[in-house]
């Protein structure tokens, strides 16, 4: 599985729809498309809302990201991240 920071942002309309139950979709919409959670956060600053999820492929993660923005009005910037030990390994050529 690979890990991804999904940085997000209410539209004004969103905004007014913050609550459990649409937390439970973002929770739904991230197992559609294969991933699992790691830890959501509420932001202030640029983003207002953080996803950390694993998913199996790129390709899994966009699915996600674009199906919450559809499904929630909420814009995720998805990003991949690596853990800084398996980024040190692969910077010094290490399997």
């Amino acid at each position: 599985m690979m890990t991804f920071i999904m940085a997000g942002k209410y539209s004004a309309d969103s905004v007014k729809q913050i609550s459990g139950k649409r937390t439970a979709k973002v929770k739904q919409i991230i197992r559609q498309c294969g991933g699992t959670i790691v830890g959501v956060y509420a932001l202030l600053g640029e983003a207002d809302i953080l996803v950390i999820a694993e998913f199996p492929s790129i390709d899994k993660a966009m699915k996600a990201s674009v199906g919450l923005n559809k499904a929630l009005g909420i814009s995720f910037a998805t990003i991949p991240a690596l853990r800084v030990e398996d980024f040190d390994k692969l910077v010094a050529g290490k399997p």
